[in-house]
């Protein structure tokens, strides 16, 4: 059965308060109602902007990419710099050359070791799961 119209329903957590004492009290309990009902609203708002949630969600993957890229230059180029302190003192001059020339320009150095990391994965994937 229905509730009748004139009788309201308390929401959610809120308690019923047995009909106000007065006008003030009866203006203090419309103005709680109205706080808890805009703040319910925000709420319902946020939950349904998928948009703005998703554009959120991209700006923060776009900070976690641009940090991930800043540590990985930072550990490439002490990588390299160790590689070249140590070919400089043990290695054959070829070498140096080598090492220089991936100082010189790191992004092909970088694509090349991404590049044997996706098919060592691949090569290990497949060993795992029996594909030859």
């Amino acid at each position: 059965m229905t509730e009748p119209t004139g009788g309201a329903k308390p929401t959610g957590g809120a308690k019923p308060t047995g009909g106000a004492k007065g006008p003030d009290e009866l203006r203090r309990q419309i103005e709680q109602t109205r706080g808890e009902l805009g703040n319910t609203v925000e709420e319902l708002a946020g939950k349904a902007d998928v948009k703005g949630r998703a554009l959120a969600r991209a700006a923060d993957l776009r900070d976690k990419a641009g940090a991930m890229t800043v540590q990985l230059r930072s550990s490439a180029a002490q990588a390299g710099h160790s590689v070249q302190e140590r070919a400089a003192h043990v290695g054959p001059r070829p070498v140096r050359s080598v090492v220089q020339a991936g100082m010189r320009h790191p992004k092909p150095v970088l694509m090349a070791g991404a590049a044997g990391a996706v098919a060592v994965g691949v090569v290990r994937w497949k060993v795992a799961h029996g594909h030859r």
